[in-house]
């Protein structure tokens, strides 16, 4: 399906999703997860240098939005890309900013 033909409905998502990651914290919690790995809040939060409690308010809003997928094991949360391709729409504007 080409991008001019989806419906009102699916472009409210894909609205959505985009706004979601206009955020730069939340931009480095997709760009860190761009390899396909799982990774916990923990993992994320020292990853990035950030309180644990700000990760963990980005991963909700990035998770509600579509963006990011999770899956519970025991204590952990893993948290992954729920679609692969959003890290070309990442790396398509990161090259905008080299010009």
């Amino acid at each position: 399906m080409e991008f001019k033909d989806l419906d009102p409905e699916s472009l409210e998502k894909v609205a959505n999703m985009l706004k979601a990651m206009a955020h730069p914290i939340r931009i480095s919690i997709v760009g860190y997860l761009e390899d396909g790995k799982k990774r916990t809040v923990t993992e994320i939060h020292k990853q990035l240098g950030i309180e644990q409690s700000t990760a963990s308010h980005h991963l909700v809003i990035l998770k509600d939005r579509g963006v990011l997928a999770s899956k519970r094991d025991g204590k952990n949360t893993w948290y992954f890309l729920k679609h692969q391709n959003l890290k070309t729409i990442l790396n398509s504007v990161g090259e905008c900013c080299r010009e």
